[in-house]
């Protein structure tokens, strides 16, 4: 197996993505734009999107990542739109889709249509948590997005599925595809339910954090296959165990927490930004395809399809958001009244991704091959069109919404007040341990403790003091500086003792270990 096209891949996708931050474009649209422009220079490889590996072995850990750092307090309360949407729409998107394709595009029949129509249903999960970290959406029209993104692929991943038997000839009824969505969701609840307290109780007992992260990046597979092994939805139970997980994070040894975060990060970087790349890399091999369906035909079909889509969205989201409203008065009571602006964000932000594209390239031979190559042209072309056209446009649409921004102070006062509770807790806890003689400390010592509590309560107020005139820093930024100085000195002694042969490096590693890990509680206390 020749490395050097994964090594590339993976090398070009990150450093465009690390590019993508000092800009003002969105990083997927960017990657996709390198993705297509490369696809075209003499002697690239040929970087061909196989299912096989992207649904089992890409799509489990990136939904645990953004699972995982979902609130699942959050999703819960949110619960009804997140259904509509990752259910209602994609069945919705799925018939209004496959209809119009059906109505447009001579010679294909209506069965092969609806594979098309539930392959482009899906807004994908990596562009809807990627585009909402970059625009600061409020909190509400985030978790309904991220709660869609989510759950919708296996609503569309059965929906093809049924699509597709009936095109081939499979003997798929609509009752018997109801039957086995049914059992899929309930399948995949149900497993995850099963998982989770076990996988949790795993990371909290084993006591290396090496076992415990290499566990970490096991979970969201061992999800998906046994799911997926029970013919249930792999996509739901990962969502179930990640989502439980993160919110019990808290009962996980704090240097697992620490590395953990470090490697999830590393690990949805170099794949969400790959995934992109990848998108615009399978130019070549749809155009060449294409087969019968081209030239200004194709462009058509492919521009109709693109705004079906988009109008279908908003044809679903703004009676979906109004309607239950108008018609029950406990979900008046109950939910917090919806804005014609969120339901304008929600039905823009509909990007298509990844997912799409390793479904259309699923489809199997025994469907003709003028219906499937022009599938997957129409998906890619759907794809592209979402996240260039809506990547392009949601964020200033935002700004000209004028969303009230988030009130820091506010925030800020909320933290303190946290932090003024738990400080309480701590010392009242701090002093019943003292008073028992096992816990006897030298009072120094006994001082630090409380002065370290100290620190931390004030801590968060000071970020609300005035800035120092002279340098322009708050009393927070000072401190961290401060403090980085301070163990800055410390590491340079400890790197010219070790030159001098007075320590070795073991011992160098384990004292720059200690300063890191100082120099890291600084810098979260000063945030």
């Amino acid at each position: 197996m020749d490395v050097m096209p994964l090594l590339l891949l993976v090398a070009g996708s990150a450093a465009v993505a690390a590019a993508a931050r000092r800009t003002p474009a969105p990083a997927p649209l960017l990657l996709v734009a390198a993705g297509l422009a490369v696809s075209y220079i003499p002697g690239v490889p040929s970087y061909t999107l196989d299912p096989h590996i992207v649904l089992p072995l890409l799509l489990p850990p990136l939904l645990y990542t953004s699972a995982s750092d979902s609130s699942y307090l959050d999703l819960r309360a949110q619960l009804r739109p997140v259904a509509l949407l990752s259910v209602g729409y994609v069945l919705f998107a799925t018939v209004v889709v496959g209809w119009a394709a059906y109505l447009l595009v001579p010679g294909l029949s209506l069965t092969a249509a609806l594979v098309l129509g539930a392959v482009v249903a899906p807004p994908d999960a990596v562009a809807a948590t990627a585009v909402a970290r970059r625009v600061g959406l409020p909190s509400r029209i985030t978790t309904i997005l991220q709660g869609e993104s989510l759950l919708n692929d296996a609503t569309a991943i059965t929906a093809y599925k049924v699509a597709l038997g009936a095109a081939v000839g499979a003997g798929a009824t609509w009752a018997g595809g109801i039957r086995e969505f049914a059992l899929a969701a309930v399948g995949g609840v149900g497993i995850g339910l099963v998982l989770m307290a076990p996988l949790h109780w795993l990371r909290t007992h084993l006591t290396e954090p090496l076992l415990q992260n290499t566990l970490s990046l096991l979970i969201p597979f061992v999800a998906y296959g046994v799911a997926e092994g029970a013919h249930a939805s792999g996509v739901l139970a990962v969502v179930v165990v990640a989502l439980y997980l993160g919110h019990r994070a808290w009962e996980v040894d704090f240097a697992t927490r620490l590395q953990e975060e470090a490697v999830w990060k590393m690990v949805a970087f170099v794949l969400e930004s790959a995934v992109f790349a990848l998108i615009g890399l399978q130019l070549p091999i749809v155009l060449k395809r294409l087969g019968e369906y081209e030239g200004a035909s194709a462009a058509w079909y492919a521009v109709a399809v693109f705004v079906v889509v988009v109008v279908a969205r908003f044809v679903w989201v703004y009676p979906a958001t109004f309607l239950p409203r108008l018609l029950s008065a406990r979900i008046r009571e109950r939910e917090e009244n919806p804005t014609w602006r969120g339901a304008m964000v929600t039905s823009w932000a509909g990007m298509r991704g990844v997912v799409s594209l390793a479904i259309a390239f699923a489809i199997p031979p025994s469907m003709p091959d003028g219906p499937r190559n022009l599938i997957l042209f129409l998906t890619f072309t759907t794809v592209i069109g979402t996240l260039v056209v809506q990547g392009v446009t949601l964020p200033p649409l935002i700004r000209l919404l004028r969303f009230p921004g988030r009130d820091r102070q506010a925030e800020t006062l909320a933290e303190a007040n946290a932090q003024a509770q738990a400080s309480r807790a701590a010392e009242a806890r701090l002093d019943d341990l003292l008073s028992d003689e096992r816990n006897s400390l030298p009072p120094p010592l006994a001082d630090r403790l409380r002065m370290v509590l100290e620190r931390r309560r004030n801590a968060v107020w000071e970020r609300l003091g005035q800035v120092n005139p002279i340098t322009g820093e708050s009393v927070d930024d000072t401190y961290r500086r401060l403090a980085g100085e301070m163990i800055s000195a410390e590491r340079e002694v400890f790197v010219k003792l070790r030159d001098l042969r007075y320590i070795d490096d073991e011992m160098l590693r384990a004292l720059l270990r200690r300063l890191d890990l100082e120099e890291a509680a600084a810098f979260r206390e000063a945030h």
